[in-house]
């Protein structure tokens, strides 16, 4: 096997009470500082981003790594933002956001654990909670149309118990977690209707 880490790079990690459970999907455009926007113009994209501190930031990866790293108390109380496959959507006080992620690039946020998980499909980066949070984990994923190993190394969850990777579009693969002796894996796949949150990948 090639042993390379992806060039979309290790991203973030996130959690997941409260994720989303279907594959809903919005559709309609408009372009702000950040890319494609959709359900609104590029000024109210620009006005939502910055009333949530993410004023001048005008990269997709830029924002979902953000948010990704915030936990706790950090986290907005009132914007909602899902990873659908091909865009971000962003919500706050009836006003929704959505913007274009990477033609190229996939996001999946993957969330091991041991004894508890729940149900996610749209991960939500300000409302997801994994069971293991800030805990370092072994992680290969392998994209099983080349054999290529895309991603191996250590890395440590964020408090939110995810941890997110940008992956190249349409492929199917494995991912292999390995934590304090055990390990899981799952498969996993990177179309247009697959998931962008991964809770089932046990720990044994």
């Amino acid at each position: 096997m090639r042993n390379i880490v992806s060039t979309f790079g290790l991203v973030a990690a996130l959690g997941l009470t409260a994720c989303s459970t279907t594959d809903d999907n919005s559709d309609t455009t408009a372009t702000g500082a950040a890319g494609s926007a959709t359900g609104a113009t590029a000024a109210d994209a620009d006005q939502l981003l910055s009333a949530h501190g993410m004023s001048g930031m005008d990269d997709v990866v830029e924002i979902i790594d953000h948010l990704d790293r915030l936990g706790g108390s950090e986290r907005p109380q009132d914007l909602i933002a899902s990873v659908r496959p091909d865009q971000l959507v962003l919500s706050s006080g009836g006003d929704e956001v959505t913007i274009a992620t990477p033609s190229d690039a996939f996001y999946l946020s993957v969330a091991p654990y041991v004894h508890q998980t729940h149900e996610c499909y749209n991960h939500s980066l300000t409302t997801c909670t994994g069971e293991l949070a800030s805990t370092e984990v072994e992680v290969q994923i392998v994209d099983e149309t080349n054999d290529e190993v895309l991603v191996e190394k250590t890395v440590t969850t964020f408090e939110n118990g995810f941890v997110g990777f940008w992956l190249p579009r349409d492929i199917k693969g494995t991912i292999k977690i390995t934590y304090d002796g055990r390990s899981g894996e799952a498969d996993i796949a990177t179309g247009t209707d697959d998931p962008t949150c991964l809770t089932t990948v046990r720990l044994a």
